[in-house]
């Protein structure tokens, strides 16, 4: 790949910026000094010659499906389109899609897919099926099943004990990044401004308390504080620059009481990134134990096993109004009859846009059937609900993938 592009390179794109000469309405009367005109190419412009910040512009309005191409052109077009302005630009005109993202990593390989809500609801469209031995890198496919996923824009980064992959929604592509500096899993992880913060989780029983943050740009990880409480089996979410550190347990000799573990299993740690403070602890009402989280439009929806039921909350996290830290208790998810609140389901909360998807998978179904004595028909590995923020109602989306199961889910930007 050359490091600067040659004129003749999409010529299109030139033409869709430059003046048309057949088109009298966009001729506009040039004035040439004599030396100009003595020296045409003097006047001579091309791709290569347009500064950063105009070829960016030129660059962020061409479709989605081009992208892919555009990067192949050269090294500077590669590194411009990887970059956050080109990101930011393509928000501010409105060409950015929000989407479900699911990951899944099973024996057979690494499955991903996608569910839009732009319009009507559709199913799900598998955007990657990788072979495990494709996957397999330094032993990172074995604890991919455990991982968790954040996405930056087009890029969801799978975050597991001894890895991180980067799949580009985009390009189709994924990469093997710089792993966490402490290996853990059932930990907390978040997006502010562009990074991406871990806490709590860690191997046996040893939990870590160092919370870390993941400079993409970099491909660095690095310790940016010390958690106010140890917790394994969090939930991450993040709100106004505040890194949510949501639910777990307390795992040690000296914090075995059920007491202790049931005052972290309800309870939020508050960090603030942009001061590197904690804030006050925030506690769920009505106890019970967290089992997912998310952010969508400046609140925090957290979801809480009860063990017969399930109860659906919001915390206001817009830190600029009057509401910050008030709670109120949303309708539940209308799960079917069948599905039985055990140890074999789990649940993923995922903001989109004004939309909190909600992801149900039964971990094993043979072995809940097995156990249960059950023969039903119909019964799902997994289902996904979606809570409108506008009006408090619910709706069933399509199924996950029959291949996606125990999905890592994130929203992504494309």
């Amino acid at each position: 790949m050359s490091e600067s592009c040659n004129s003749r390179h999409f010529s299109w794109l030139m033409k869709s910026c430059l003046p048309n000469p057949s088109d009298a309405k966009s001729l506009v009367p040039i004035h040439h000094h004599s030396s100009t005109v003595a020296n045409p190419s003097a006047t001579a412009t091309t791709v290569a010659s347009l500064p950063d910040d105009l070829l960016l512009e030129c660059l962020s309005r061409v479709p989605s499906s081009s992208i892919p191409s555009l990067t192949a052109v050269c090294r500077r077009w590669s590194r411009l389109l990887l970059s956050p302005y080109f990101l930011h630009l393509r928000r501010r005109l409105g060409l950015l899609r929000h989407s479900l993202f699911a990951i899944s990593a099973v024996d057979s390989g690494l499955f991903a897919a996608v569910l839009q809500f732009q319009s009507e609801i559709v199913n799900w469209r598998v955007s990657l099926a990788v072979s495990s031995s494709s996957v397999c890198f330094d032993g990172s496919h074995g604890s991919l099943p455990h991982a968790r996923a954040a996405a930056i824009g087009p890029r969801v980064y799978v975050v597991s004990r001894n890895a991180v992959l980067r799949y580009d929604s985009w390009m189709g592509t994924l990469n093997l990044r710089s792993p966490m500096l402490f290996p853990r899993k059932k930990f907390a992880i978040a997006v502010i401004s562009g990074k991406i913060y871990v806490a709590g989780g860690g191997g046996g029983s040893e939990v870590t308390a160092a919370v870390e943050e993941y400079d993409p740009e970099k491909n660095r990880w690095e310790v940016v504080t010390q958690a106010a409480r140890k917790r394994y089996g969090c939930i991450g979410a993040a709100v106004d620059g505040v890194f949510y550190v949501i639910g777990g347990l307390k795992i040690g000799n000296e914090t075995s009481r059920a007491s202790a573990a049931h005052v972290y299993a309800s309870s939020m740690d508050l960090f603030d990134v942009e001061s590197r403070q904690w804030l006050r602890s925030r506690s769920v009402p009505g106890g019970g134990c967290v089992v997912a989280a998310c952010a969508a439009v400046g609140h925090v929806y957290v979801l809480s096993s009860h063990a017969v039921e399930l109860s659906f909350w919001r915390f206001d996290g817009r830190r600029g109004g009057g509401g910050f830290g008030e709670w109120r208790r949303l309708k539940s998810p209308p799960l079917p009859a069948q599905v039985r609140l055990d140890g074999t389901v789990r649940f993923s909360c995922v903001g989109v846009e004004d939309k909190v998807a909600v992801v149900q998978v039964v971990g094993c179904i043979d072995d809940l059937l097995r156990r249960s004595g059950r023969s039903e028909r119909g019964l799902r590995e997994s289902l996904v609900l979606l809570y409108d923020t506008a009006d408090g109602e619910w709706s069933r989306a399509a199924d996950l993938p029959e291949m996606i199961t125990r999905a890592a889910c994130a929203c992504v930007e494309w």
